[in-house]
């Protein structure tokens, strides 16, 4: 046995910190916690940032720009080429779609888009279409119907 062993093993945990044990410990009396005040009371935890009520950085730092991603409105896409696979002279809405697995949700906003071509006649119905999209059912035969 070495002692350079034992001593490694011996110092590799720090003991915890026994608070409220004397004055001699460093930590009685007040226990670190100061005097009086939030912090010296029980069940005390401010919110993250709090600066002991001097205005915070967050709030010190001015604000610039603008974001329009609070008011942005999402479409679900379908494209032209995906709508072949309903049968000629159906009407293709969102709840078609959606029991088609092409959309996620039927109550969400549909945009149609151009991409691929329609042989079928079909009524669409949906929020919003592109102008290719438009153009090419009508081509077809079919008819657009904006919600």
């Amino acid at each position: 046995m070495k002692l350079d062993e034992i001593l490694s093993k011996a110092g590799r945990y720090r003991g915890r910190k026994r608070i409220g044990r004397g004055i001699g410990s460093g930590m009685g009396k007040t226990c670190g916690r100061g005097h009086k005040g939030y912090g010296a009371r029980a069940g005390n935890s401010r919110r993250l940032g709090y600066e002991g009520g001097q205005n915070p950085v967050l709030a010190r730092i001015p604000q610039r720009g603008f974001s329009n991603f609070h008011f942005r409105k999402e479409y679900q896409l379908v494209n032209l080429a995906a709508l072949e696979s309903f049968e000629d002279g159906a009407r293709v809405d969102a709840a078609a779609l959606a029991a088609a697995r092409l959309v996620r949700d039927a109550d969400q906003p549909v945009k149609v888009l151009g991409n691929g071509e329609l042989t079928k006649k079909l009524t669409v119905a949906a929020h919003k279409f592109s102008a290719t999209a438009a153009e090419k059912i009508a081509k077809a035969g079919g008819t657009v119907e904006q919600l």
